[in-house]
């Protein structure tokens, strides 16, 4: 079995041995990207580490991003200086040494139109120079992420055909980092950690935190545990403060709305939008892997309990089609959308609207004892993380060495020439890396696990197999939603559940009659 692997009967024996009295050092509460970062950075320190979460992997705001890694050019508008620098940083360190697997640089177009003012172009085009001053000294390789540059109409439009073409004058070229998906970048994590020994247990929703133990709720057997450690940390996210009260965030939204490549006429580069009467202040449609666009965000505060799965208004839904329809050669109308999703992202509460927030994380210790991360971005989970640990270790006086996580790569990652010959079909590689030929093996073994889940559809049984067997995946919406995706189009995800159903079910009753 692969070390890293996380599947039902490895829950079952580490749940079992921390419910019996088992002491570890870090507690983790929470499995999305910061939580599941905590556990990697922890257990590569050599200390003993559980993490808990109270649905699946990924299930909060960690799945809902815009699936880019920023360089920080927001931050750095706004006179952040030092956030911009962290956050380029870190965009570094995940495209050439954590996560190459996972990431990709994405070419970015700013139309220019007669109609663009000329002070919004030099507005742009002195932040993307900024932007590439940032990128060379956080030295990301121009090869990586090459310099920003003007390009004529007929460029334009070779890179964004859908563009509105009466008026286009050129664009301004740049280029970001960007995620193959960000649920499988907390896969990857939360699989690495295990890797170093760490406890990753799903369905166990925390009921009651204190410095050195949680209360905790067996989501699929009803039972009662606590868990014991030297040191509790939550990471819950916009959730943080219902088990720390003195916590105090305001939430922020963020919608995306789900479109075809071919709705919106383009496929490898992104599109930047400004909005009407907004002086700095962007839309993106954002193409993936798939033939899929993002269209997004939104920035609106949300008040009042938090929902586990956030809706997307209708009033987010008029606004991101009207400002993409201001540079497509065709307006978007609803029946263009496929799917959507929001996220909600854990600001600091402050004056001043959601917008205006500060991004920066912060390091919190409760009258408990119990240590929170809140704040900050999926960019910069490393860093938020390694601040966590480091003020466990200080708190508790663990027996830790310093933070690895800067050159430790995750499960899968390789250099990108050497991913660029791994024997396996890219589509596999870009979600796998390394493991790709172990998933594509599943389907020389079982023929029928070759097959797609549905006609038109890229993902097979396989992948469906791997999930259960090897990535923590408990059911079909584990599946759908978080191991592939194909939940953010509900057409799709209705034509794959029955397949999935039966293949899920029948996974888990083989790892049942064997050890992991």
């Amino acid at each position: 079995m692969i070390p890293a692997s996380l599947n039902a009967p490895r829950r079952a024996a580490e749940l079992d041995r921390l419910a019996s009295g088992h002491r570890v050092d870090v507690l983790v509460v929470g499995g999305g990207v910061t939580g599941a970062g905590i556990a990697l950075d922890a257990a590569a320190r050599g200390l003993s580490v559980a993490l808990v979460e109270a649905h699946d992997l990924a299930f909060g705001t960690s799945r809902w991003s815009s699936k880019l890694v920023h360089g920080g050019l927001r931050y750095l508008a706004k006179g952040d200086l030092a956030l911009a620098h962290e956050s380029a940083v870190e965009r570094g360190i995940l495209m050439t040494s954590t996560a190459p697997h996972l990431t990709r640089p994405l070419p970015q177009l700013f139309p220019l139109h007669d109609s663009t003012p000329a002070g919004q172009r030099a507005l742009v085009t002195a932040g993307l120079h900024a932007g590439d001053a940032l990128r060379r000294v956080a030295r990301t390789p121009s090869a990586v992420l090459p310099r920003p540059r003007s390009i004529p109409g007929t460029e334009a439009l070779a890179l964004a055909p859908g563009l509105a073409r009466p008026g286009l004058r050129g664009a301004l070229l740049s280029f970001d980092g960007a995620l193959t998906d960000d649920a499988r970048l907390v896969l990857a994590l939360a699989r690495t950690a295990a890797s170093f020994g760490a406890h990753i247990l799903t369905r166990l929703a925390a009921t009651e935190l204190a410095g050195d133990r949680v209360r905790a709720r067996d989501e699929r057997t009803g039972q009662e545990v606590t868990l014991r450690a030297r040191q509790v940390i939550n990471a819950t996210g916009v959730w943080a403060g219902e088990l720390e009260p003195s916590v105090r965030l305001s939430p922020s939204r963020g919608s995306h709305l789900v479109l075809s490549a071919a709705a919106t006429g383009l496929s490898g580069a992104a599109v930047l939008v400004g909005v009407p009467g907004e002086r700095n202040r962007y839309v993106f449609l954002l193409p993936q892997p798939g033939g899929r666009v993002y269209l997004g965000l939104t920035d609106e505060p949300v008040p009042g309990p938090i929902p586990d799965v956030p809706e997307v208004p209708e009033s987010d839904v008029d606004f991101l089609l009207g400002v993409a329809g201001t540079v497509l050669a065709r307006d978007l109308t609803r029946a263009d959308v496929l799917g959507s999703f929001a996220g909600l992202r854990p600001l600091l509460a402050a004056q001043g609207n959601s917008a205006d927030l500060s991004r920066k994380h912060a390091v919190l210790t409760g009258s408990s004892g119990v240590i929170t991360v809140v704040g900050g971005k999926l960019t910069t989970y490393r860093r938020m993380a390694q601040d966590a640990v480091d003020a466990a270790v200080r708190a508790a006086g663990l027996p830790a060495g310093p933070a690895r996580t800067r050159a430790l790569p995750l499960i899968g990652a390789a250099r990108r020439r050497d991913l660029s010959v791994v024997d396996a079909p890219a589509r596999l590689v870009g979600k796998y890396g390394t493991e790709a030929p172990r998933v594509a093996a599943l389907a020389e073994v079982d023929r029928a696990l070759a097959e797609p889940l549905f006609p038109g559809c890229e993902v097979t049984g396989a992948e469906v197999v791997w999930a259960v067997r090897h990535e923590g995946a408990l059911d079909t919406a584990d599946v759908l939603d978080r191991r592939t995706r194909i939940g953010l189009v509900p057409a799709e995800a209705d034509a794959a559940r029955p397949v999935v159903d039966e293949l899920v079910d029948r996974c888990l009753h083989g790892l049942r009659t064997r050890t992991p």
